[in-house]
């Protein structure tokens, strides 16, 4: 038996899944599964094998004022990413704050990236290494 790593897939809380789903579909996420056909409580996405699961969490475990995890997504183009989601609207759907990587920039660690929130506060940075 092979103790090789074949994927992660990140849970990532939501307040409520039909605006995450909606979120994630401007990102070009599709509907993988879900727990039931109606009111879901779990839920998968996925685009170019990439996987991710979206948990809804009721109002009480949202009571701790705290930071939402972020998640690191390497892609091929940083910046045909970047107006793929302009089209798509992906900036109007929920106020961003303002952030040094709201748009693509090279970074001093090395990479060119660019910084989303999801609905519920969830970090999504696409990045790229630059060519050294």
């Amino acid at each position: 038996m092979s103790t090789r790593l074949e994927a992660v897939h990140p849970v990532l809380m939501s307040s409520n899944l039909a605006v995450s789903e909606a979120f994630y579909s401007l990102l070009g996420f599709k509907l993988v599964f879900q727990d039931k056909p109606s009111e879901p409580a779990y839920m998968g996405i996925s685009r170019d094998g990439v996987a991710l699961h979206l948990q809804r969490h009721d109002p009480a475990q949202w009571a701790c004022n705290h930071d939402r995890p972020t998640y690191r997504l390497v892609v091929q183009d940083v910046d045909a990413l970047f107006r793929e989601f302009q089209e798509a609207g992906v900036f109007t759907f929920r106020h961003q704050p303002p952030s040094p990587w709201a748009s693509p920039g090279n970074t001093p660690w090395g990479t060119r990236e660019f910084h989303v929130l999801d609905p519920d506060g969830n970090g999504l940075q696409f990045y790229r290494p630059l060519a050294r």
